[in-house]
């Protein structure tokens, strides 16, 4: 990885719901804006459906990083880049054919992630390396917020960075989860470069400052 550079992607996940476009305001240093998308089928959860998405999209001082833990989600994901988001990450669980899905995606204008679940293993999806922009490594069991920082996951995101320096092609590493001031540290060494944050943004008295803390701790572990 030459010369990453620390990106902060917080996750409204963790913000006022009833105060939305005001909790953008408040992160608009960062480098995306997360948004998760679960409909308690995939996890048991239920978040934001596409309209309050496209219409944070037209709101939001920051671009747009879906997640999209749903289910069906060759059906649903297009609809999302041809709102005009930045990034559109899938499941590779939740779909049938995920590199079709990626070149639709990127068709529509929007960046193709794919995200793992912890359990799933990386190693059979590398050759799909290069119809994605961006490699999502959970690090912990998607579905909630406020969750601990699964270490475990450490060794899957070095395979991960090791598998796109040796492939040549250019995609991003991102990690979900659990990250802190203290966990970015560990995260970033171990070769992710996209760092989603929910309550270390949220839950700080200052979102801005939080940002810029995060990122230059993330930047630090680059070295």
């Amino acid at each position: 990885m030459t010369n990453p550079t620390c990106c902060i992607n917080p996750s409204i996940l963790s913000a006022d719901f009833v105060n939305l476009e005001a909790e953008l305001a408040k992160i608009a240093n960062a480098d995306a804006v997360h948004v998760d998308v679960m409909d308690n089928h995939f996890v048991p959860n239920l978040t934001l459906g596409f309209p309050v998405v496209e219409r944070i999209q037209q709101v939001s001082p920051v671009p747009l990083d879906a997640h999209l833990m749903i289910s069906d989600v060759d059906r649903w994901a297009p609809q999302y880049a041809d709102a005009g988001l930045a990034s559109v990450t899938f499941h590779v669980e939740a779909s049938n054919a995920p590199i079709k899905l990626a070149r639709e995606l990127r068709a529509r204008g929007s960046k193709a992630g794919m995200a793992l679940r912890p359990a799933t293993p990386i190693e059979p999806y590398l050759d799909l390396l290069p119809e994605l922009d961006m490699l999502l490594i959970m690090t912990v069991e998607p579905g909630f917020g406020g969750q601990a920082f699964l270490d475990v996951m450490l060794p899957k995101i070095r395979r991960a960075r090791q598998a796109v320096d040796g492939s040549g092609v250019n995609v991003a590493i991102q990690v979900d989860g659990g990250i802190t001031e203290e966990t970015i540290t560990r995260a970033a060494e171990a070769g992710a470069n996209i760092f989603v944050a929910g309550s270390a943004v949220y839950g700080m008295p200052s979102p801005e400052e939080a940002i810029n803390a995060l990122r230059a701790k993330g930047q630090l572990a680059f070295g």
